[in-house]
């Protein structure tokens, strides 16, 4: 992994993301190396080396502090285009010395992340007025998790962090990309997880075949033969797939008292 520290000219960016006033990206790149990640088609990064490298913005707290002053109080996604809890956050802190920027001016904050690294952080995040946070949990089976994000948590301490945090502040899961693995079989199980992970909100969305996505879900799926027929059968062929699980997913929160939504925002 290439660790490069950077210095930046801005920290918050404006956000078109439903509910999100400004972005915040303590890093760029991200050590997680999601193979089906939408960043690199985002930003026009070689996808190829998605996952290899990690930019820290190393002056971003000062550089926030200073924009605070100016900016018209709204929601700050912590992050929105990679992970604000990857490893190298255990070592640089931007993320947590964000916060304390935020937090003096008690700013509202969305933390979104797949790393239970965050749970370092909860005292602290408990103490703004208005904050939510939200765990991604693309699959509950944790060999799948090692094929396609291969250096991100294992999905038990990822359910572990929404349990802790649940007991502190509000939040919700978000199953997306959902794996299109998933039976409706399995589905009860799921949404029962999560509810007694205390969750409020399950957010899903489906998985956007975006330019590169699948020939990178390919290749790490080319020594798993069914699980790459599987993929290709129901992200290509399977029109009704997403939409049925997905009502499955809704009625089942229902049932549980969870309220369901659809990511709306496609990148």
């Amino acid at each position: 992994m290439k660790i490069k520290e950077v210095y930046c000219k801005s920290a918050l960016s404006p956000s078109a993301l439903s509910g999100i006033d400004y972005s915040l990206n303590p890093y760029k790149g991200c050590s997680h190396a999601c193979r089906y990640c939408y960043v690199p088609s985002v930003l026009h990064l070689p996808r190829d080396e998605w996952g290899s490298w990690v930019e820290v913005r190393i002056n971003i707290p000062t550089v926030l502090s200073k924009e605070l002053r100016k900016k018209k109080k709204g929601v700050v996604g912590i992050s929105t285009v990679t992970d604000p809890y990857q490893y190298v956050e255990k070592k640089y802190k931007l993320t947590r010395y964000c916060l304390q920027e935020l937090l003096k001016k008690d700013f509202p904050i969305s933390l979104q992340t797949k790393s239970d690294l965050i749970l370092r952080d909860v005292e602290l995040i408990e103490r703004f007025k208005d904050v939510e946070v939200g765990i991604t949990i693309s699959t509950m089976k944790d060999d799948e998790r090692k094929l396609l994000e291969p250096n991100a948590p294992p999905i038990e301490r990822r359910f572990f962090a929404l349990r802790e945090l649940s007991k502190k502040v509000k939040t919700y899961a978000f199953l997306g990309p959902l794996y299109p693995t998933i039976e409706k079989e399995d589905v009860e199980e799921f949404v029962a997880r999560l509810a007694d992970a205390g969750v409020g909100i399950v957010i899903v969305d489906d998985l956007h075949l975006k330019e590169g996505v699948w020939e990178s879900i390919e290749k790490a799926l080319e020594n798993e033969k069914e699980l790459l027929k599987l993929f290709k059968e129901r992200l290509f062929d399977d029109k009704n797939y997403y939409p049925s699980i997905f009502e499955q997913i809704k009625g089942t929160c229902d049932r549980y008292g969870l309220k369901f939504e659809r990511e709306k925002l496609y990148f």
